[in-house]
């Protein structure tokens, strides 16, 4: 893959995928998430990534927003499990604009009182409009439910009273604590010099000094499947069914990530959407997600029905699930699976800030970035009977969790 990457003396990373387009995309990826918090500090990753927008050293919030908008480009962030990233899409002159603004609020927040005291209300409000939606609060319920007493089952938004209870010194610890300079990756995707990436990227983040602080993530314990079903005030059911699964270093990653797409990745040609969709008309979605992390990974069904088609639904499921555990999938079956999979990654790669986070990512994990050719590579290295394999040990009905959300009565 066509790509660059400096490091600064610090440990920051800076990673360049050139293109000749006049619209560039940025982000700042940092290995620091939710699962990265202390006890009773749930939510506390994500509240610090809406405070990077409320006031620095030098900026107020109307300036720290103003900054990007005022050209026309686009600021925002997410926060996940394991990582923080802020990102912008821009015009081809506003790379340094954006990279300085970036540089500001990840390092010379100041975190004042009141806009604390905002945030939190907005951030209460984002948790209870979050459990108006089962089909969203059903699969942060089961990641609990998968690694429950561990950070990694916590919901990322946190709880109403631990966010009520967050002060500025542990925003400061937690930033202290995670935000490691040699874990975080400046990823630009623009017509650019190498050497002019290398410029403004010494300029603007050079003089930060280094912050190495000794880390080690909580280790995950051991699985014990479990089975819950709730009432909720909601029309219809909500399931999801699924397993703890591998990590992105795990030699299964990327067979698994093929047979998820086949079983009800994305697209209307999964065999649980043609299955319970299309030919028995049971539920409007329905669709299976693998998310590999540093050491662990998830693998989760989700649908949504009418209360009484739950069970046939879970039949049909469980049907689908079967197949896959007892027949070797055919050449041809294998060979279109690939090729769909295949399609799908190279037009993903026409989502340019997709593709630069992707990136970024890629090379904080494995200090690498691959090619498109070795992508493919690895997918068409993947045999019927490894994905038999794994189907028996990611499918075993002995080894998968269930939560149901009822409707009341």
């Amino acid at each position: 893959m066509d790509y660059q990457v400096h490091q600064l003396q610090n440990g920051i990373r800076v990673l360049h995928k050139p293109s000749p387009s006049n619209i560039s995309h940025a982000c700042i990826i940092i290995n620091a998430g939710s699962r990265d918090e202390d006890q009773a500090k749930d939510g506390l990753a994500h509240f610090i990534e809406h405070l990077l927008f409320k006031q620095t050293e030098k900026r107020n919030t109307n300036q720290i927003l103003n900054r990007l908008e005022l050209v026309g480009a686009d600021l925002n962030a997410y926060t996940t499990k394991e990582y923080t990233c802020v990102h912008a899409s821009f015009l081809k002159p506003h790379l340094e604009r954006s990279l300085d603004l970036f540089e500001d609020i990840i390092f010379h927040s100041v975190f004042p009182e009141e806009e604390m005291k905002k945030e939190k209300e907005v951030i209460l409000d984002e948790i209870s409009s979050y459990q108006d939606q089962p089909d969203e609060a059903i699969n942060d319920d089961f990641e609990d439910l998968l690694f429950e007493g561990h950070t990694l089952g916590r919901n990322i938004l946190g709880t109403p009273e631990s966010v009520k209870s967050f002060k500025k010194k542990d925003i400061q610890l937690f930033m202290k604590s995670n935000y490691r300079t040699d874990e975080i990756i400046i990823g630009i995707f623009g017509d650019y010099d190498f050497k002019t990436v290398i410029r403004i990227s010494e300029k603007l983040y050079g003089k930060i000094p280094a912050n190495l602080p000794e880390r080690v993530r909580e280790k995950i314990g051991s699985y014990t499947p479990k089975h819950s079903a709730f009432f909720k005030p909601i029309n219809q059911a909500h399931c999801v069914i699924g397993n703890r699964s591998y990590s992105f270093h795990n030699k299964h990653r990327t067979a698994f990530l093929l047979l998820n797409n086949l079983l009800g990745g994305t697209g209307m040609s999964s065999r649980l959407n043609l299955e319970i969709r299309e030919k028995y008309g049971i539920a409007y979605t329905i669709e299976s997600n693998y998310t590999p992390m540093s050491d662990t990974g998830i693998f989760s069904i989700y649908f949504g029905t009418d209360t009484e088609k739950t069970e046939k639904a879970l039949k049909l499921l469980e049907k689908e699930l079967k197949k896959l555990r007892d027949q070797k999938l055919g050449p041809v079956q294998l060979q279109q699976a690939k090729h769909k999979f295949i399609g799908q990654i190279a037009l993903g790669e026409e989502n340019r800030m997709g593709l630069i986070i992707s990136m970024s990512k890629s090379l904080l994990d494995f200090n690498r970035v691959d090619s498109l050719e070795e992508v493919f590579a690895k997918i068409n290295n993947v045999t019927a009977p490894q994905l038999l394999e794994i189907a028996n040990e990611m499918f075993d009905p002995k080894q998968l969790s269930s939560l149901i959300f009822n409707p009341k009565d």
